[in-house]
């Protein structure tokens, strides 16, 4: 996908070769972890797949800027179910995506309860991922406005999907996010794969970046490529540091691909039509010398081996008991300060 950008090549952050085998490690295991659990889909050790292979050059970055942690001085993170790769590079286990994939009581998201991909880290400020397209925008100004209220430096982080945004749940978090005198550290992010479940870009958009709606408001505004890790951490690190110290919205759209389809429904076959930004990330550093073939087929391996072995764990782990429906339906006094 073509697209304009607010960071040309003099503005990008230049990579340590440290920090680009981190990435690129994310990378490999947020891509192993979501072939594992297209694998289990199709064994029958799970409902439903659905998210984010083709966006983790753009998830990993994000992942790893977020200020992390519990309360209104860290950011608080509205993420949606393409997000693994965020929240992998955060710091949680893949092993727990392959419990919820699996639906076991073990699972820590939402003890077996939800679909796959839909995450819930209280200790992190992540909340709640649904399946309801985009109603995240209308929640985020709430975390926003505490922040704004308690003060500080943290903000409010809400992501979702190109076709999500002809919800009105998205002009919500335009208009509260941006009224005069009341802005919101708000860091709205698009990630735009150019397709709905099955319906093109062309047919649904006017505008020719959703990026340009944030200036209705008065908001700043990028359109980026998210298909390379360099890119989006020079995007990121401009946004964040925006709402960060103006304490004000920004609207940032992200270039991303869609390498296996919208969901298991659509077959979770590989596009090889797409851009792989894993394939094209790992060209860039064995031509710039930070890694071997040998040593990035390694890790792939790695990882490929320890989630096979994790998933024969999480398979014989007991369902939820039926008397366990109705928890974590409704907060309470219990759930202050825990996992879910």
């Amino acid at each position: 996908m073509a697209t304009a950008t607010s960071t040309d090549k003099s503005e990008r952050l230049e990579f340590s070769a440290e920090r680009a085998v981190q990435v690129h490690d994310l990378m490999v295991k947020t891509r192993v972890l979501e072939e594992r659990l297209i694998t289990m889909y199709k064994q029958g050790d799970g409902y439903f797949w659905i998210g984010g292979p083709g966006e983790e050059a753009f998830n990993i970055p994000l992942g790893m800027m977020v200020d992390k942690g519990q309360g209104l001085a860290h950011d608080y993170v509205h993420l949606h179910y393409r997000s693994a790769g965020t929240l992998l590079a955060m710091g949680a286990s893949p092993v727990d995506f392959l419990r919820q994939m699996k639906n076991t009581a073990t699972d820590p998201f939402s003890g077996g309860r939800n679909f796959a991909g839909h995450a819930s880290i209280r200790k992190w400020n992540v909340a709640p991922i649904t399946s309801p397209i985009e109603i995240q925008y209308s929640i985020a100004p709430g975390t926003a406005m505490a922040q704004k209220r308690h003060g500080g430096t943290g903000i409010t982080i809400v992501q979702g999907g190109d076709a999500g945004t002809a919800e009105g749940d998205f002009a919500t978090c335009l208009v509260w996010s941006s009224r005069k005198g009341a802005e919101l550290p708000v860091l709205m992010i698009v990630t735009n794969n150019r397709f709905g479940i099955s319906t093109p870009y062309e047919s649904q958009h006017g505008e020719k970046y959703i990026a340009d709606r944030g200036k209705a408001f008065g908001m700043e505004t990028a359109v980026i490529d998210g298909n390379d890790p360099e890119s989006s951490w020079a995007g990121l690190s401009k946004a964040m540091h925006y709402v960060r110290t103006e304490r004000r919205p920004y609207l940032l759209e992200v270039a991303v691909s869609r390498l296996y389809g919208h969901s298991s429904a659509s077959g979770a076959n590989y596009n090889k039509e797409q851009l792989d930004c894993l394939t094209a990330y790992e060209a860039k550093l064995e031509q710039r010398g930070v890694l071997t073939r040998a040593a990035m087929d390694a890790v792939r391996e790695r990882y490929t081996n320890e989630l096979s072995e994790a998933a024969k764990i999480v398979r014989d782990e007991a369902q939820p008991d039926g008397s366990t429906i109705f928890d974590h339906v409704f907060a309470s006094k219990n759930l202050v300060g825990g996992e879910l």
